[in-house]
């Protein structure tokens, strides 16, 4: 019973962690990308004026960006609850 409670009153927490990761993973992004490329925008998958490359090449930075931040945030708040609840999370 106690870990259903336990899980139940985590999600609420995750779901704001998740977004709150979302959006430190994309302003991280954007900042690597401009040292990376030199560009202040990062391409569109569908920007015709960019190349397959350099396209895959952003989608895959930013893809490991965001779950490296979201496996940090993750465990944080998980370290967090067990802190607080003595329990960890399920």
């Amino acid at each position: 019973m106690a870990k259903v409670v336990n899980k139940v009153a985590y999600k609420p927490v995750g779901i704001l962690l998740g977004i709150g990761a979302g959006i430190v993973a994309g302003a991280i992004f954007k900042e690597v990308w401009k040292i990376a490329s030199g560009d202040n925008e990062a391409p569109s998958a569908t920007d015709e004026d960019r190349g397959w490359g350099e396209i895959l090449a952003a989608a895959a930075l930013q893809g490991a960006i965001f779950a490296v931040v979201r496996a940090a945030v993750d465990r944080g708040g998980a370290t967090g609850v067990r802190r607080l609840t003595g329990r960890w999370p399920s």
